[in-house]
């Protein structure tokens, strides 16, 4: 919190298909344990106000957490946009840092072993404490500022994330994929409008998808001025 305090909250959600073995064996949770818990789409407005507001941090949560809540909110109908918020990834400081997983980070930061590793709870909490050890052991580079360290620990700037679209050194939104891999996506959609079409079509997620409707909208826009 702001103010320094701590609270802690786990729920669990059932993800409405099975859960793999493979899983399983990670985080230790079974069909069982989720059979009688609410959907996403069941708590994505309440979650939504509790997090509204917030600022994040997490472990490789820019490539994982904050990608995969964003597709969620998006299937359960309920706006939340991240982009309004600040990011802080731990892994990228470590990984800029010492280049290592979070239970090195946990040992080599805490000089602890992290139990329950993969457990939501374990790992968020040991998280927490690998970016307080941070700020002290890199106090003359980092800032405890939740502005420096979203930016520190922002890879590149993507307009999705995906990473499908990226944005280059003149804040211009360009494709990061593909045979129109760094072309402005503003360029490509009035040179082959049918790319727009192709994409809104394809396996791309449902954010993406979001993201080049805007830049399309706000190019269309653009025309008519």
């Amino acid at each position: 919190m702001p103010n320094g305090d701590r609270e802690v909250r786990t729920r669990r959600i059932n993800p409405t298909i099975p859960i793999s073995p493979e899983a399983q064996k990670v985080h230790g949770i079974s069909d069982a344990d989720v059979a009688d818990c609410p959907t996403f789409k069941e708590i994505a407005k309440s979650l939504a106000n509790f997090m509204s507001g917030c600022d994040f941090a997490g472990y490789n949560s820019t490539k994982f957490d904050i990608p995969m809540l964003a597709e969620e909110y998006l299937r359960a109908g309920v706006s939340f946009d991240f982009r309004k918020r600040k990011m802080v990834d731990v892994q990228t400081i470590f990984h800029k840092m010492e280049q290592r997983t979070l239970s090195a980070a946990y040992k080599f930061y805490c000089n602890k072993d992290l139990d329950n590793a993969h457990s939501a709870e374990a790992d968020t909490i040991a998280t927490l404490e690998v970016l307080e050890a941070q700020l002290d052991k890199y106090s003359d580079t980092l800032q405890n500022d939740i502005k420096f360290l979203s930016e520190f620990s922002t890879k590149s700037k993507l307009a999705d994330y995906a990473g499908r679209v990226a944005i280059n050194e003149k804040d211009e939104p360009i494709f990061n994929f593909g045979k129109y891999k760094g072309k402005s996506v503003e360029s490509v959609f009035k040179a082959d409008p049918s790319y727009y079409a192709w994409m809104m079509n394809g396996d791309f997620t449902l954010d993406t998808k979001q993201v080049i409707t805007e830049l399309k909208i706000k190019f269309d826009s653009n025309k008519l001025l």
